[in-house]
């Protein structure tokens, strides 16, 4: 019998695209929350042969492109250091974002569009391991007052047959601060398209990473083809008069969103949507209160690369 909870789940760069690293529970555990291991994802193919009779084929089932998915919770916090990178750092580097670390400073997240990561993760599952090379992947932020910051991931890697290997050393998770509610005392800034004295009553930003399982005769690899980033911040309907979201729609003009959460050095987590573009807006009811959904996009610039950026001081 094995339990649910008895999982654990460690993650860890590759130097090279798909070979095993071999993460150690001393230095690459991460606490994770509402792990769900697709532990073979894959297409079947059928011979379809003529044999006299109806039915399925004699023929076994070929089941090509085999890959594992795997999708998680983690909480949204720092290091607890500043310049020091967080737990989350192979994994938000697998869904392809760059990693710049100013010493005693900043880690700072952005997007790529080449030279993208991969990491190895190991999911125990009392007393089955599964192996997990190659694995790219997607994430999404919510910020929902009432609740905990949070990142959801979900990523894609290469099959390896499940095991009963034991984890090498014991789970210690290090650099993973605790998490903070999402509240007027933990949000320090919470800038939307430009406006300050908005009623904020959740926030997501989905990277919306188009991940997909790739092999040839002679390769296997899970690639990041495309990304279309965006959102749903969901706020307290304001007076026409102090901010016209309607017309802010209309005019699809882009406009600066920040969200900084702490004021703990080492645990204070800043998401920024430099060009939020707001693409729609249906009204909410929150106990009574009517509220805006205001689903966004996040545009880069011409330079590209710029459309959003997620700092940890």
């Amino acid at each position: 019998m094995a339990l649910t909870r008895k999982t654990t789940l460690l993650a860890k760069i590759e130097s090279s695209y798909g070979t095993n690293p071999s993460p150690v529970g001393g230095s690459n555990a991460i606490q994770v929350t509402d792990i769900e291991v697709t532990p073979m994802d894959n297409d079947n193919v059928e011979v379809p042969t003529f044999q006299g009779f109806l039915g399925n084929s004699t023929r076994g089932t070929i089941l090509a492109n085999k890959r594992v998915l795997v999708s998680f919770g983690a909480e949204l916090s720092g290091s607890g250091a500043r310049g020091t990178a967080s737990a989350l750092s192979p994994l938000l580097k697998s869904c392809g974002l760059s990693e710049t670390i100013v010493a005693s400073t900043s880690v700072t997240y952005a997007p790529v569009s080449a030279s993208f990561s991969s990491c190895t993760i190991l999911c125990f599952y009392d007393g089955t391991r599964h192996l997990i090379t190659g694995c790219r992947g997607t994430a999404t932020i919510t910020m929902a007052a009432g609740q905990f910051a949070s990142i959801q991931f979900e990523f894609t890697g290469i099959y390896n047959d499940p095991d009963s290997t034991a984890m090498s050393g014991t789970f210690t998770v290090a650099n993973q601060a605790a998490a903070l509610e999402v509240n007027n005392t933990n949000i320090t800034t919470a800038t939307l398209h430009g406006a300050t004295s908005q009623r904020i009553e959740s926030f997501d930003l989905a990277l919306n990473n188009e991940v997909t399982y790739k092999e040839t005769v002679s390769s296997k690899e899970v690639l990041i083809v495309d990304r279309v980033p965006g959102g749903t911040a969901v706020i307290e309907a304001p007076v026409r008069s102090s901010t016209d979201y309607f017309q802010r729609a209309r005019d699809t003009a882009t406009a600066n969103s920040q969200i900084v959460l702490g004021a703990t050095a080492g645990n204070i987590v800043t998401v920024n949507v430099p060009q939020t573009d707001i693409t729609g807006i249906t009204y909410g009811d929150t106990n009574g209160v009517r509220s805006l959904n205001l689903p966004y996009l996040a545009k880069p610039t011409t330079a590209g690369n710029n459309e959003l950026s997620l700092v940890m001081t």
